[in-house]
């Protein structure tokens, strides 16, 4: 303790700050690295004390770097890092989640509600001790400069020990290649500072221009409408009608002409999972998405959202929750309900024979399940209340949970009701999730990890179509769908021609 109340040469400081930096926020790390390698080899325990080494030296010669060129941007600098690691690592540690760039994706487009569900009492002691507490300790220290000549030996002495413990890892090139996805969302501060950088590059040149699809021919008059409902961490093994042993699809069992068809989802996280169910083929292409099209092509399109992410909607009736409020009436206007409040009355308003209703829920978003519905939906106890998931048992966290399938329940068989009503269209509707979700099975909780290495929960998804008597369709015996099914589903429906029309993804016959 006797060091820190004394002056410090730059290069014990930044030492320092990388073996703090080491011991706060790279548990994670190490705890994937052991579980992956063999570590009771010779070369196993060579990597891990490699990377060990590794972590610790980059990390002091970044900082080394940036305080020789200027203290007090290297002081800005750190005290910023030391705060967003106590921060990132409360998330991985509590949620585990990896820092990648479709994880930044998801951070920066959640709004204020989602991300003060998150608030809780130990990510403010995260905070204080890991970043607030040190980054006092890092204003206040006077870092004493080396001469220029030192600078130039110490760095080119690095770089050659870095160059060498590289080539002595040669053999370990496959699996640090296989895992680097992983091994970079986890290292402080690197993940989500490179990561950031790679998603403002990939979006400035995704969103340059929306490329406009061919155009497309109404071939009838018929009044038909599809409803699209877009769920919400929604995962299929939860639905009873996918099987599960607890009766969270009560109304909808009981309802004729509903099916459902087993589907996975091609992403873990909102904003690409609800672009793959609105684009008609896999792209990282900003194509005219379906709402837009189909506006342009005189389909009636309303929007109606509780929640966000989606990508640019261009059309008339884009209502969020703040628009549907003032006339919607009763407690479920706090719930998702309020996507209902006056739907069958704006279909029956409208002036064109095919009309497309888009509601994008919120409904089984963490991690505050128990939130999402109306107290009379608590079907299942006793329930988690928690932001902290790990500190409920999973039977408190799955019944928190599998009442937001019930309650989702209610809000389908709600939309049929109304549609069935409507006897002069022939109606659809189709639900499909944005993605799963993990429960703590295998110590994983809520959505986004990367594709190639999230199990299961987090991309098998519900997609359930219902269709009116009148509207003489039939479905495919499909054995798995895409979120890619609906884009050429709801032209097929609404009897639209396109020439980037798929048959092979239409659900109806």
């Amino acid at each position: 303790m006797y060091t820190l109340k004394n002056n410090l040469k730059l290069t014990h400081f930044v030492l320092l700050m990388s073996f703090l930096n080491f011991i706060f926020f790279h548990y994670p790390f190490f705890k994937f690295v052991f579980n992956n390698v063999e570590y009771k080899n010779l070369n196993g325990m060579f990597l891990i004390l490699s990377l060990m080494i590794l972590m610790l030296v980059l990390n002091a010669f970044v900082f080394f770097l940036l305080f020789f060129l200027s203290r007090y941007v290297g002081k800005f600098l750190l005290v910023l890092f030391f705060i967003i690691n106590s921060v990132a690592v409360y998330f991985v540690n509590t949620y585990s989640v990896i820092i990648d760039e479709s994880m930044i994706g998801n951070i920066l487009n959640t709004n204020y509600d989602e991300s003060s569900s998150f608030f809780s009492f130990k990510l403010v002691v995260y905070l204080l001790f890991l970043g607030i507490i040190p980054s006092i300790y890092i204003i206040k220290v006077k870092v004493i400069n080396v001469t220029v000549k030192r600078f130039f030996v110490l760095i080119s002495l690095t770089l050659l020990f870095i160059l060498g413990l590289v080539i002595a890892n040669s053999s370990n090139v496959l699996w640090i290649d296989k895992n680097s996805k992983t091994l970079g969302g986890l290292a402080m501060p690197w993940s989500y500072t490179v990561n950031i950088s790679l998603f403002y590059a990939h979006e400035s040149k995704k969103n340059e221009k929306e490329i406009l699809l061919p155009n497309a021919t109404i071939k009838d008059n018929q009044k038909s409408v599809v409803v699209l409902v877009i769920g919400e961490s929604a995962r299929s093994q939860n639905f009873s009608l996918y099987g599960y042993n607890k009766n969270t699809n009560p109304l909808l069992s009981k309802t004729n002409n509903v099916f459902h068809f087993n589907a996975k989802s091609d992403a873990t996280y909102t904003t690409a999972g609800v672009k793959s169910i609105l684009e008609h083929k896999n792209t990282d292409d900003l194509y005219e998405i379906l709402p837009n099209y189909l506006h342009r092509n005189n389909v009636e399109v309303i929007w109606r959202t509780t929640n966000w992410g989606e990508p640019p909607i261009h059309i008339k009736n884009y209502q969020n929750r703040a628009f549907l409020m003032p006339n919607c009436k009763g407690d479920g206007c706090n719930y998702d309900e309020v996507l209902l409040s006056g739907l069958k009355e704006q279909i029956l308003a409208s002036k064109k024979n095919k009309i497309l209703i888009v509601l994008h829920t919120s409904t089984s978003h963490g991690p505050t399940y128990s939130k999402k519905y109306p107290p009379e939906f608590e079907t299942f106890k006793p329930v988690c209340k928690s932001v902290e998931l790990a500190n409920c048992s999973q039977t408190e966290l799955i019944n928190a949970y599998d009442n937001t399938i019930v309650y989702t329940d209610y809000i389908l068989a709600n939309i049929i009701k109304d549609l069935k009503q409507l006897t002069a269209y022939k109606s659809t509707m189709i639900f499909v999730s944005d993605h799963g979700e993990s429960l703590g099975e295998k110590n994983l909780y809520m959505h986004g990890l990367p594709l190639s290495i999230a199990p299961k929960e987090q991309y098998e998804i519900p997609f359930i179509v219902w269709y009116s008597d009148n509207s003489s369709k039939h479905l495919k015996p499909n054995e798995m769908l895409s979120q890619n099914h609906v884009f050429h589903s709801v032209l097929n429906f609404l009897n639209i021609q396109s020439p980037i029309y798929n048959e092979e993804l239409n659900i109806f016959k």
